[in-house]
């Protein structure tokens, strides 16, 4: 799966949370959405100046904009590897959790059921 195809897939399934997404297409996507999130970054710097108190609103659009994609292509991983898509949530855990799913999405895909 190469970038565009793995973006296209991931925003036209943006709020499907059942079925598969495998390691290429999930890492395709993170990588769009730190792209996008730069790119926003800079375009709020440009327009609005940069500093730590100053509105960042294309960011915050950009953001949740990506929030129900993001979500449900990380539950589709999940569910590649053989985990719930609830273990998503195990992020909220302030350092482990988010270690924790960084590991789980870079595990292998496990065969279907």
């Amino acid at each position: 799966m190469n970038f565009t195809s793995a973006i296209q897939t991931c925003l036209n399934k943006y709020a499907t949370f059942s079925g598969r997404a495998a390691r290429p297409e999930f890492w395709w996507f993170v990588l769009f959405g730190c792209l996008v999130n730069i790119a926003a970054g800079i375009l709020d710097s440009a327009l609005f100046g940069h500093g730590p108190h100053l509105a960042q609103p294309i960011t915050a659009l950009t953001s949740l904009g990506l929030l129900l994609p993001n979500l449900a292509v990380s539950a589709r991983r999940l569910h590649d590897i053989g985990r719930s898509g609830w273990w998503v949530l195990i992020g909220l855990i302030p350092v482990l959790g988010i270690l924790l799913l960084i590991w789980w999405w870079t595990r292998p895909s496990q065969p279907a059921a």
